[in-house]
């Protein structure tokens, strides 16, 4: 994957993905062999998760954080450092295998930069959010993020409500994410790993 090649050529390395459920074979090695190869993972999880992370010599550079709070999370968003472009996309697909493999699903690639930075600052409120976070253990378990050094509690529920989504005002959260849709080109996902800098271990097919 680029971002696997921009790692082992010693270049910064992110993804940073933010969805409902994470269950795909394919997609959980492709995570692995990326994190084994340099690349930074954070991932934000709200339901089901079959990846273990932060296990050492597999998974020391994936973390999953899960939010369950005041709003039903329904948002797939993926974002790729890729030496410094910045690839962001939204899906309508969880990384499930029926979505996967048995689904027609959309991928779409938000293009205007002032939508992509607010994506962004979106996704990293999620990751900051030390209010209704946890962490997921190497053992399965979880733990409760803290604030740490950081004044104050952080909560993404509570900047949504508030009408401070991603650092601009808007109505709501469902607002600014339609604001972003409206300017993005729609494309057909052929559920394709690759076309986020993943690379599948196998093709995938229809089963």
């Amino acid at each position: 994957s680029l971002e696997t090649e921009h790692a082992r050529n010693g270049g910064e390395a992110r993804i940073v993905a933010k969805c409902n459920s994470l269950a795909d074979p394919e997609i959980i090695q492709a995570l692995y062999g990326a994190a084994q190869a340099g690349v930074n993972i954070h991932l934000n999880i709200r339901g089901i998760y079959c990846l273990m992370p932060q296990v050492s010599g597999l998974s020391d550079r994936i973390r999953v954080t899960s939010i369950i709070d005041r709003f039903l999370e329904h948002s797939r968003i993926f974002y790729f450092y890729h030496g410094g472009d910045r690839l962001v996309f939204m899906s309508s697909a969880d990384l499930m295998p029926r979505n996967l493999d048995r689904r027609v699903e959309l991928l779409i690639p938000i293009l205007d930069e002032e939508c992509k930075q607010r994506v962004i600052e979106l996704l990293e409120l999620c990751l900051d959010d030390n209010v209704k976070a946890r962490r997921i253990l190497p053992s399965g378990g979880y733990e409760t993020v803290s604030g740490g050094a950081q004044p104050g509690r952080i909560s993404a529920a509570r900047h949504r409500s508030s009408g401070m989504c991603c650092g601009a005002k808007t109505h709501d959260v469902y607002t600014s994410v339609t604001t972003v849709a409206s300017r993005t080109r729609p494309t057909v996902w052929a559920s394709s790993p690759s076309s986020w800098g993943i690379q599948p271990l196998r093709a995938r097919g229809t089963r």
